[in-house]
């Protein structure tokens, strides 16, 4: 299929796991991808197999600064936008004992804050009939201990899929989330764990899954084409959960 052919999407976090996924996804069926990342080396790497229509942008999502300038600087170069998927953003657990300001800062800053202010900045670059998927969370649905900052950080993200909906939906724009549950990607080495517990905790988390296994990025990028494609045109305000069953047991 190429639902995509003469489209340009967004895709912040795009360097990796599921962001880089739903990139390829993207750019397989015929779109123009802009890609946001903070690392320049990754960035260079993702856009050199995304191909030569892919666009590279430097950005951070917890800095205000990045935040705001990102509509700015797709309006300079003169790119609109038919689909966004907002996926840039952070996990660290720790117990509710241990957990200070700056981590508490670091996960709101980047999972609401960065994701808020960006989405406003990218208003004015949006076409009529664009579509906009978060990347939410099943964390904020299933009170792991440990997890209290980030479940917190995607509920809200969560509930802007639903306010959202409703103040852009008359501009033609939609807004929906998806929430992974556990999918094989990078971040799962980026959670501040040594090797032996982050081997021991993903053993746990496989263990809940009716389905026995991680989900693949793949799997995610499927579902958010579909949120962002016109066949999933009255899908709006709404949740789909990604997690081989894990929340609903």
């Amino acid at each position: 299929m190429n639902r995509f052919e003469g489209k340009n999407v967004l895709v912040t976090g795009g360097t990796s796991g599921i962001g880089l996924a739903v990139a390829r996804a993207f750019a397989a069926e015929g779109a123009r991808v802009v890609i946001t990342g903070r690392d320049a080396e990754a960035l260079g790497q993702s856009t050199s197999e995304l191909g030569t229509r892919a666009v590279a942008l430097r950005n951070d999502a917890s800095h205000m600064g990045d935040a705001h300038e990102l509509g700015a600087t797709l309006l300079g170069m003169g790119i609109k936008l038919d689909a966004v998927f907002l996926n840039a953003g952070t996990a660290r657990f720790a117990p509710f004992a241990e957990v200070d300001e700056s981590l508490w800062d670091l996960s709101f800053d980047t999972n609401v804050k960065g994701a808020y202010f960006q989405l406003q900045s990218l208003l004015p670059q949006l076409n009529s009939g664009a579509s906009i998927v978060l990347n939410g969370s099943i964390n904020a649905h299933i009170g792991m201990p440990a997890s209290s900052v980030y479940a917190a950080s995607k509920a809200a993200l969560i509930s802007l899929a639903k306010t959202l909906s409703a103040e852009l939906l008359p501009q033609g724009v939609r807004v929906n989330v998806v929430s992974p549950g556990p999918i094989h990607t990078p971040l799962y080495g980026k959670l501040g764990m040594d090797a032996e517990t982050l081997e021991a905790t993903a053993a746990q988390i496989q263990a809940q899954v009716p389905l026995g296994r991680f989900g693949r990025p793949e799997e995610v990028a499927a579902t958010v084409l579909h949120l962002a494609s016109p066949e999933s045109a009255f899908i709006v305000g709404s949740e789909i959960v990604i997690d081989g069953g894990m929340s609903q047991l």
